[in-house]
């Protein structure tokens, strides 16, 4: 089951759990967004389709940030011109969570929560205070420099000859 939505110019193929990263979307309540404007689905027997009026498609803000930096660069040759300029596109990660039409809805298995690690006992916190910690070492640059290599002498011209 998967269905093709549009979100900011672009089209994804969805299914219940997947992970895309759209163009900044629209703030949701709750950190929820719903993607109404669906434009194909899938039904489980393999047909494909226009989808209903109603159809929908709902997902859950995972992140929000800014994509890898793109360098634009104009260059004109034999002119010296030169100019650059960096981009980041700004994304919102969104894991789709369900998909619905016809009355139909297909949802996204849940995800395992973290599980809080057990604290330590008062026995290894104590044990960890007892041991005693390495000296500071010197940082490198305290340290000495090496002497730096010597060149070779250079070799010197042959003597000119005499008419």
């Amino acid at each position: 089951m998967y269905a093709v939505i549009r979100s900011g110019g672009k089209q994804y193929r969805v299914t219940p759990g997947d992970v895309i990263r759209v163009e900044r979307g629209a703030d949701g309540a709750r950190n929820e967004i719903e993607f109404s404007d669906v434009l194909a689905v899938s039904s489980e027997a393999g047909h494909i389709g226009k989808p209903p009026a109603d159809a929908r498609v709902l997902g859950q803000v995972v992140e929000r940030g800014r994509a890898d930096k793109i360098l634009v660069f104009h260059y004109k040759r034999k002119k010296q011109y030169k100019k650059i300029a960096g981009h980041r596109q700004p994304f919102t990660a969104v894991r789709i969570t369900e998909i619905a039409f016809d009355g139909q809805k297909f949802t996204a298995p849940e995800l395992a929560s973290r599980q809080e690690q057990p604290k330590q006992t008062e026995a290894a916190q104590q044990v960890r205070e007892e041991i005693p910690t390495a000296e500071a070492k010197p940082t490198k640059a305290a340290a000495k420099k090496k002497p730096a290599a010597r060149r070779p002498a250079a070799k010197k011209a042959a003597p000119k000859k005499k008419k």
